[in-house]
């Protein structure tokens, strides 16, 4: 399939079903034990200071300028 013959919509509704098709599997999904270190670490940093991060709009504020 050659993805750039479709129009923007068509590969959203695309994007959007094969989502979708992911997202309603109730499988597993494994994580190396890498990720699940940088999981724990990233939840106990925001256990210890829950102000730690941006807001939504400071994110916005910053990508857009």
């Amino acid at each position: 399939m050659d993805l750039e013959k479709l129009t923007v919509s068509e590969r959203i509704i695309l994007a959007e079903a094969l989502w979708d098709s992911v997202a309603n599997h109730d499988e597993k999904i494994d994580l190396t034990d890498e990720q699940k270190k940088e999981l724990d670490s990233r939840l106990a940093n925001f256990q210890a200071d829950k102000d730690l991060g941006s807001s939504w709009e400071e994110v916005k504020r910053n990508i857009t300028g």
